[in-house]
């Protein structure tokens, strides 16, 4: 299993914005995503596609992941894209306009072809009425680690263009489509990002929705401005009492008499095996991002 890579915040910056490019390293966002698809104006796509090199060249040495959504594979620039980011080997490409599992194997067998490493994995926007129709084949690829399948992205803001749902405040229409994504991507062992605000002035909303988020089972949120990255890494970070709870359980267990034991009880509640795994994973969790 490959250890455990927080990405609470995720920060969408075009690839055509020197300005916000230029802040990369001061930032405190898990990951990055440099966009060249819907940030990108179509007279400008060229020329996002060639600022690459300098984007990796200049590299920030804090260590956050940093990914770059290219245009669909059947757009006139989705081809070039992928291989000129396979070049510089990002962390992860995010794949645009993901309908079927052969969209993600042909991205696959492109990247295998041309030698990237197995490091770079692939990401998958969730944003068309076909992608939710297919999720649960398309998540089933994760567990197949050379299809370098790593992570789902709810593109909420297509899906409501798509479909003609009521995007309301509380996301009511949204959330079973969510809860779809967030089911399919367990069973294939992804992670789960949720979909991009749009308000970003309205922190306090931005806050509820992150909340929200992480009680759905998300593990972090996609940002697209920097005065949301606060907000999320705290709601997608362990709380203060999971964490406690969790060494309890991780203690209870590592108990010469309790060696063996299935189920234990604790504090008047039975604990199983388990849960012992789900406090180890929060434990490593909180670890990783320094809780």
């Amino acid at each position: 299993m490959e250890p455990y890579r927080p990405r609470r915040s995720v920060l969408y910056v075009p690839a055509s914005n020197d300005k916000a490019l230029a802040k990369i390293a001061q930032l405190s966002c898990d990951a990055i995503i440099i966009d060249l698809e819907d940030a990108v104006a179509p007279a400008d796509k060229i020329a996002a596609r060639e600022k690459l090199a300098g984007i990796f060249a200049n590299r920030p040495a804090r260590r956050c992941e940093m990914v770059v959504r290219v245009n669909a594979l059947a757009s006139e620039w989705g081809a070039d894209d992928l291989l000129a980011v396979a070049k510089f080997e990002p962390d992860g490409i995010l794949l645009s306009k993901v309908a079927t599992p052969r969209d993600i194997l042909e991205v696959g067998d492109v990247l295998d072809d041309n030698f990237a490493p197995d490091s770079v994995k692939l990401w998958a926007m969730i944003e068309t009425p076909k992608a939710l129709l297919n999720i649960g084949a398309i998540a089933e690829l994760g567990r197949d680690p050379a299809s370098r399948l790593a992570c789902f992205v709810a593109g909420t803001n297509d899906l409501v263009k798509d479909t003609g749902v009521l995007a309301t405040p509380d996301r009511r229409y949204l959330v079973p489509w969510l809860m779809q994504m967030v089911l399919a991507a367990r069973a294939g062992g992804l992670d789960m990002l949720d979909g991009v605000s749009n308000d970003f002035r309205d922190l306090e909303a931005f806050a509820r929705e992150c909340a929200e988020g992480a009680a759905m089972g998300f593990d972090g949120k996609t940002l697209i401005h920097p005065a949301q990255i606060d907000a999320a890494n705290r709601a997608f970070a362990p709380a203060p009492a999971a964490l406690a709870e969790a060494q309890l359980v991780k203690d209870a267990f590592s108990l010469a008499e309790n060696a063996g034991k299935g189920v234990i009880s604790l504090n008047g509640k039975m604990v199983e095996r388990l849960h012992l795994a789900q406090a180890e994973k929060l434990l490593a969790k909180a670890a990783a991002i320094g809780a």
